[in-house]
Formats: C-alpha cells, sequence, structure tokens
C-alpha cells in the first residue's frame, strides 16, 4: 500500500509542474488515497497524532532522574556587616559604642554543584501517564474520522463531477436536436411551408438549450475545483475523472447496502476515549490528598578569594554533598480539590447522557440514510422511465411535424418536457449517489480500497 500510495504522490507532483492542459487522470479511489496524505485537515491531524506520541514521552520522562548543573561566580563590592553586641568577654572597652561591626566574608565566592532527584510515589504521576496514553488514542480515532470525513467529501466532490459531466452531454445532445429542427424550420419557412413564429419559437428554445449548456459548463468546472480542494491537490492541476457512474454504483452493491447492518462508530470510540479521560482526571485529583515522596541529592564545591585571581586556587576550594528524602504532605488547600472532584463527575453524567444519545442517534441516521436512499432509488427508476417516455414523445412529435400533421408547437413543447425530464433524471441520480454515501458514513464503512 505504502508503495502505491508513493507512486500516486510521484505522479501529482510531478505532473504539478506540467501546463495546464496536462491532464492527471483520476479513478475514484486514487482521489481518495491521494486525499488521505495531502487534505489540509488530515494532515494537521496526522501532526496531533505526533503531538500526542511527544506528550507521552514527555509524561514518562517527569518519573525518570532529573539530574542539574549549576555554577555561580559573585563579586562582593562591599561585604555585609554583622553586628555583635560589645559586652565581655568579647567586647572592646575602647569602643563607646554597644555593638561591634565585623564584616563576614570576601570579595569573590564561586561554586559548582551537581543536583539530583528521583521520584520515588506521586499518584498524580501514574495517573498522568495512563491519561497521556489514553489521550494519545483519542487523537488516533480523531485521524480515522478525519480521515473517514475526507472520504466522504471527496467521494460527494467526485460524483457531482461526474454527475456534471453527464449534464453537459444531455446539454449538448438537446443543442444539436434543437439546431437541426431549428434547420428544418428555416427551410420551411423559407419554402413558405412555416411561419416566421414557428422559427422564433425554436430560437428562443435553442438559445435557452445553450445557456443550459453553458451553466452545465460552468458547474463542471466549479465541482472540479472542489474535488482538487478537497484532495489537497494544487489548483493549477487539471484533472480528468476515468469512471462513470455506472461502473461506480452496480445494482447488486446498492442491494447489498441497504441490507448492511453496519460497524462501529468511530464517533462512539471518540466519546468513550473522552469519557475515559475525565474518569482519569477525576482519579488525578483524587490521588492528590495523597503525600509525594523524591530522593534528592546534591554534590557541590565552594571557593572563594579576597582576589579574583585567588579564586580558582584549588587550596581555597572544599567539597560538600546531601543525600536526603523529601515528603509533601498535602493539608489544606481550600477545598479546591474538592470543587475539581465534583466538576468531574458532573462532566462523566454529561458524557454518560451524551452517550446514549449519540447511540440513538446513529440508529435514526441509519434508519434516515436508508430510507432517503431506498426513496432515492425509486424515484430514480420513475425518472428513468419519465425520460425514456419524454424521448419517446418528442420523437413521435418530430416525426408528425415532418410529415406535416403535427404542429412545430408541439415539437417545441415535446422538447421542453424531455429537457425537463433530463435535469429530473440528473438530480434524482445525484441525490441518489449521496444518499448512497449517507448510509455508508451511517453503516461506519466509509473507506478507501487500500488492497490495490
Amino acid at each position: 500500500m505504502k508503495k502505491y500510495l508513493l507512486v500516486i504522490l510521484t505522479f501529482f507532483l510531478s505532473q504539478a509542474g506540467l501546463k495546464a492542459q496536462e491532464m492527471a487522470e483520476l479513478t475514484l479511489n486514487d482521489a481518495i488515497l491521494y486525499a488521505i496524505e495531502n487534505n489540509v485537515n488530515a494532515k494537521n491531524a496526522r501532526l496531533e497524532l505526533l503531538i500526542s506520541k511527544a506528550t507521552v514521552k514527555e509524561t514518562t520522562a517527569q518519573g525518570l532522574p532529573q539530574v542539574n548543573g549549576a555554577f555561580n561566580l559573585d563579586f562582593n563590592p562591599r561585604i555585609p556587616v554583622a553586628f555583635f553586641p560589645n559586652e565581655p568577654p568579647f567586647g572592646d572597652p575602647t569602643n563607646p559604642s554597644d555593638v561591634i561591626p565585623v564584616r563576614f566574608g570576601v570579595s569573590y565566592t564561586s561554586g559548582l554543584a551537581v543536583n539530583f532527584s528521583q521520584m520515588i510515589f506521586d499518584g498524580s504521576f501514574f495517573v498522568g501517564l495512563r491519561a497521556a496514553q489514553t489521550l494519545k488514542q483519542l487523537t488516533e480515532y480523531d485521524l480515522n474520522k478525519t480521515e473517514n470525513d475526507v472520504i466522504e467529501n471527496v467521494k460527494k466532490a467526485y460524483f457531482g463531477v461526474l454527475v456534471n459531466e453527464v449534464r453537459i452531454s444531455l446539454a449538448e445532445a438537446n443543442l444539436s436536436r434543437i439546431d437541426s429542427l431549428l434547420k428544418e424550420t428555416q427551410a420551411l419557412n423559407e419554402a413558405g411551408f412555416a411561419e416566421k413564429i414557428d422559427v422564433s419559437r425554436i430560437q428562443v428554445q435553442r438559445n435557452n438549450t445553450f445557456t443550459q449548456l453553458e451553466r452545465a459548463k460552468t458547474s463542471w468546472q466549479v465541482s472540479k475545483e472542489l474535488l482538487k480542494l478537497q484532495m489537497g491537490l494544487p489548483v493549477e492541476m487539471e484533472i480528468f475523472v476515468s469512471e462513470n457512474l455506472r461502473e461506480l454504483n452496480p445494482q447488486e452493491e446498492l442491494v447489498r447496502l441497504l441490507a448492511e447492518e453496519g460497524q462501529n462508530r468511530i464517533e462512539l470510540d471518540q466519546l468513550n476515549t473522552q469519557l475515559e479521560l475525565t474518569q482519569l482526571d477525576l482519579k488525578n485529583n483524587t490521588v492528590q490528598y495523597m503525600p509525594t515522596i523524591d530522593f534528592v541529592g546534591n554534590i557541590r564545591r565552594n571557593g572563594a578569594g579576597n582576589e579574583f585571581g585567588t579564586v580558582f586556587d584549588g587550596n581555597n576550594w572544599f567539597g560538600s554533598s546531601l543525600l536526603g528524602v523529601s515528603m509533601n504532605i498535602p493539608i489544606f488547600d481550600g477545598l479546591s480539590k474538592s470543587a475539581r472532584i465534583q466538576k468531574n463527575r458532573v462532566q462523566i453524567n454529561q458524557l454518560e447522557n451524551q452517550r446514549f444519545f449519540l447511540k440513538e442517534s446513529f440508529k435514526n441516521e441509519i434508519f434516515t440514510a436508508r430510507a432517503n436512499l431506498k426513496n432515492d432509488l425509486n424515484i430514480l427508476e420513475v425518472q428513468t422511465e419519465n425520460l425514456k417516455l419524454a424521448q419517446e414523445v418528442y420523437d413521435i412529435a418530430r416525426i408528425k411535424y415532418q410529415e406535416g400533421v403535427g404542429s412545430n408547437l408541439e415539437v417545441v413543447q415535446a422538447d421542453s418536457d424531455l429537457i425537463e425530464a433530463e435535469f429530473n433524471y440528473l438530480s434524482a441520480l445525484y441525490d441518489g449517489l449521496i444518499s448512497k454515501v449517507n448510509l455508508e458514513k451511517a453503516l461506519g464503512l466509509l473507506k478507501a480500497d487500500l488492497t490495490n
């Protein structure tokens, strides 16, 4: 799979430097695979996963030994003075003051130290480590959800391009048909067998059909730009979709989809993980009532001198060290931990309520999507039949007109009805495609084919 994705990426990137008229041929699965790798939201979701992995490492590091070095070099322009009472046996009778000032210290002092600490017990650390792992799992679910959203958007955009291509084909066929009718009517008018109003009526129909063709072409361009945006493809690239609607929606696949029971939805996994994180936060606030214990150590050497040149004389340097255990015992914090615990419990109740509602909404979503797809397929079947009938009516009206037993108005009306039937067919076709994607989403079946 990775090799396949790399080939696709290399292909598209190499194409990006070509001229605008160069085209990249796309299947639906190619578009989905490229979008998963290049869509901005998908890329950010993968970066968020990297952040969560770094958070796990950061949390783990808090339980490992902490070692810090220190160095200082101090200069005392005026050495501090200490005062002693001017009393026997150390008093100075010649000094009239009741205190004796004495300077303690030297002009220059320096020191080197290594400080060491190791956590022995901290309940918050172990809860935090588990929470970091759970957060990583949540970001993995978020990535899956984002990829599902990307697949949904790419499918809908891809289908939009295909439907607009069909719309253009139908509009071109309509324009060709009406042009042929217009030429025939103009010839009849010149021969005196048709009135000028018959020509004008068909000319109006021709202008409307031409406008519809131009709108279809614009919609096609817009739908391609939307597909490129959803894929994360540079706008300079020109694309060509190589599949048709019949290939992508075989009848047996639709029947099988309607019978599917569905799979676990990623949204439920996300909510369950959020609930677990809140429960861990509750546990973290609870264990903060327990003391924390750390092992500490210190190694230090200090030196001094009245002159800067003597500060680093080895004879003036002396070492010291310390080993110990420190314990921090929480006694009273103004009931802040108690308030946080109460808040956590309320949040858990909220998430449990949300989980219940989410499960019920999934059932409703599946029911609605399945009902919409069935309805859209029925409508599509009716509109397909209606399109055939409209074509037959037009053909008969055209023959009658050519044989002189039908009116020009009847042909124009039949053509208008045929165009309306075509647009109704396209609308039903697009609605069916969107309903199919919505049902796939509701059933948790949105995915790309990664086996190629």
